[in-house]
């Protein structure tokens, strides 16, 4: 059986046996309404068709490549249509990976490559990945305290919004910063917006001080915020940009897309990649993330997700605003959040709203926000209706 640290025991877990578009079912024939979009993966909805038939066609042409030796013709086409989504336009680069920490280390990487400078400046309440490398940029102390002996300690953490406070990170590094590295929005930090035109500062400091800007748009990139990147919002383009979840609405592939310049710090293969793996651009990991780009432009989900968010925001505020215990109700696009006064009533409510047919998660380093972080396709009556059984479990 599975060790015990993984699976979440509270609230008791429900089995999933199948999903479609924003519904789950479990082992017992349960439908629920998922507003967590499975960790943000489902953009285009769960099992959406042009998905799994391109996954289809894919593995009965094509099930394992050799991706750093002899690539699959579905890898060349998905990294030109990931280049070619790059903010600005700008020419760029990409490494694929499976998760977002291999992204987030692929683009760690390329930053001390480009650099020669190992320091690194983060966020408090930012989320980067589980690996050795993302956990020493990821701030929660639970993630990192236990393999501290591991970690190269080389990174730093300045107050989220704070730019004065990135200046003052920096003096503190233990290492020469090369890098930057931001959620423009925090996912499992709580939902957390930055202060209007900080992302445009932080783009300044860097281009001032030599130093490389990472955006992690693992959570909320390919529409999750109303536009393709959440970057988009400021109209700033960073050097290297770290995408996964949404990618392909349903399996495991990630990147590091960067300007080509900076990517091109990484030096030929001559035989032996110095960034690669086993499943490197994975044939239906490929075809999956085709389909699911080609459906967020067909069905034109990014402008869904501005317009259904702006009405759900407006829903959240009217509906729970003034509750007892609830402190701020934010969002921007399909990533919206309840914030409440204590972590033990969000589990209460992730609760009840799981009783009622509701999939909803905690978030934020304490545990006291409410997620909400549906697919992009939901339908407007039932998102409204997820909304409301949400509120009532609060009351």
């Amino acid at each position: 059986m599975e060790s015990r640290n993984v699976t979440c025991v509270s609230p008791v877990p429900i089995f999933w046996e199948r999903a479609s578009g924003s519904n789950v079912w479990d082992v017992d024939g349960n439908r629920f309404v998922d507003l967590t979009a499975g960790f943000g993966v489902a953009n285009v909805g769960h099992a959406h068709p042009a998905v799994t038939a391109a996954v289809a066609r894919q593995s009965e042409r094509l099930l394992h490549g050799m991706g750093d030796v002899h690539p699959a013709a579905v890898k060349v086409e998905l990294l030109e249509a990931l280049v070619a989504h790059f903010p600005g336009g700008v020419p760029a680069l990409a490494v694929l990976g499976s998760s977002g920490a291999d992204a987030v280390e692929i683009a760690l990487e390329t930053a001390l490559l480009a650099t020669g400078s190992a320091g690194v400046v983060a966020f408090e309440g930012g989320y980067h990945g589980l690996s050795i490398g993302t956990r020493d940029v990821t701030w929660r102390p639970m993630f990192r305290d236990p393999f501290s002996a591991r970690l190269a300690g080389l990174s730093t953490f300045a107050r989220f919004g704070d730019i004065d406070d990135v200046r003052r990170a920096a003096r503190d590094c233990p290492a020469s910063v090369g890098a930057v590295l931001v959620e423009p929005i925090q996912g499992r930090g709580g939902e957390r917006i930055p202060p209007d035109g900080f992302l445009r500062q932080l783009r300044a400091l860097c281009d001032e001080q030599g130093w490389l800007l990472i955006v992690d748009e693992v959570y909320t990139g390919f529409g999750r915020t109303g536009h393709f990147f959440a970057c988009d919002h400021d109209d700033v383009v960073p050097d290297l940009l770290c995408v996964a979840k949404g990618l392909t609405s349903g399996m495991p592939l990630s990147a590091c897309l960067g300007r080509a310049e900076i990517m091109n710090a990484w030096p030929p293969s001559h035989g032996e990649a110095l960034r690669t793996q086993t499943f490197l651009g994975h044939p239906p990991g490929c075809a999956a993330g085709l389909a699911s780009i080609a459906t967020i432009e067909r069905e034109k989900l990014v402008e869904r997700a501005a317009s259904s968010g702006a009405l759900a925001l407006t829903q959240l505020r009217d509906l729970a605003a003034g509750l007892p215990g609830v402190v701020d109700i934010r969002g921007r696009g399909l990533l919206l959040a309840i914030e409440l006064d204590t972590a033990k009533r969000a589990e209460n409510a992730c609760r009840r709203a799981l009783a009622s047919g509701v999939i909803a998660l905690q978030s934020g380093d304490d545990g006291c926000v409410l997620s909400i972080c549906p697919p992009l396709s939901i339908e407007s009556e039932l998102l409204e209706m997820a909304i409301r059984t949400l509120v009532e479990a609060l009351q």
